[in-house]
């Protein structure tokens, strides 16, 4: 074979090998922009921030790590709002996770009036979470609202829920918990698909029900469960809106003309990592120390969600 023949056919494969990169390239370049375009420039201009004093107004200058060291060592709500955060993704997701899933076998096992039942459980999901706060703040308000009242009449001691500290982030718990509908649905649906088979041999073999459930249903439903528990995570990280309406009704201020309001009543026992990133960022233009906050919320998601998707075995139980 002649070297110009042999030249000519990698010409050729050099060719068709650009010619795949770029339709390769161009079907995935809605992805590409999207990615680029919402996710990798906001996280390299935060980390750029986060060594800047910027207040939004004037250029950006050089701080170095001066802004890491204010909100590590001199910011005060900063480790409240992360022991606030750790919290409510460990505990509020887990009573969502536990109440979801057995919402989801309850309704499974009803034979009569499932549709109406699954109706009940899932409509609290659909409400507005301002709207689906305010009727909790009401509901639970320590002097008037019925579920304390309620209490006292049978002779249980009313919390004062979101006038305490020791009692306001069960109550929010409680209002998430409220609103499991969703995971519900999901659970509901990988139950039906448990094959009837498994069931079936588990009972021939003397298993009892708690057996079966360890077993059968919880190997079969282990990509559901971490899914419930990842997603759960990451929207605890994200947990903004109901805390910081709940502390604003409790407190009194809704933010009306005149009226200053700092996000955590009472006593910074409802301030989360997002709430302190939009205090700092927009309540005090201080964009250095909002982007500092920012990326520990973004490291900490990463984090959790690594090491569920790492132990995700463990966490569920294989069934081995």
């Amino acid at each position: 074979m002649s070297s110009d023949t042999l030249e000519g056919r990698q010409a050729a494969l050099r060719s068709k090998r650009v010619r795949n990169a770029l339709r390769t390239a161009a079907f995935m370049s809605p992805w590409l922009i999207g990615f680029s375009v919402f996710f990798a420039y906001p996280l390299v201009s935060t980390v750029y921030f986060s060594f800047m004093k910027y207040d939004g107004l004037n250029p950006p200058t050089w701080r170095g790590l001066d802004n890491w060291t204010y909100v590590f060592s001199d910011l005060p709500k900063f480790w409240p709002a992360m022991q606030n955060t750790l919290w409510l993704a460990v505990v509020m997701v887990a009573c969502r996770v536990v109440f979801g899933l057995g919402t989801g076998l309850l309704i499974t096992k009803i034979k009569l009036g499932a549709g109406v039942f699954r109706t009940l459980f899932y409509l609290p999901y659909l409400a507005p979470p301002v709207a689906a706060t305010l009727a909790f703040v009401f509901l639970l308000n320590p002097g008037t609202g019925p579920v304390n009242s309620l209490l006292e009449a049978v002779g249980i001691p009313a919390p004062s829920w979101f006038n305490d500290t020791a009692w306001a982030k069960p109550a929010l718990t409680v209002l998430a918990v409220w609103g499991v509908g969703d995971l519900m649905v999901i659970f509901m649906a990988a139950l039906l698909d448990v094959p009837k088979e498994q069931y079936e041999a588990a009972e021939l073999d003397g298993a009892s029900a708690w057996q079966r459930f360890r077993y059968v249903t919880l190997p079969n439903i282990s990509p559901i469960v971490l899914f419930a528990v990842v997603t759960g995570i990451i929207g605890a990280m994200q947990y903004y809106t109901q805390p910081i309406v709940a502390a604003k009704v409790a407190s009194g201020v809704m933010g009306g003309s005149g009226q200053t309001f700092e996000p955590g009543y009472p006593d910074d026992s409802t301030l989360t990592l997002p709430q302190l990133v939009y205090n700092l960022g927009f309540g005090r233009f201080d964009y250095g120390a909002a982007c500092v906050v920012a990326l520990v919320l973004f490291a900490l998601s990463m984090a959790f969600t690594a090491l569920l998707m790492r132990r995700r075995g463990g966490l569920i139980g294989s069934g081995d």
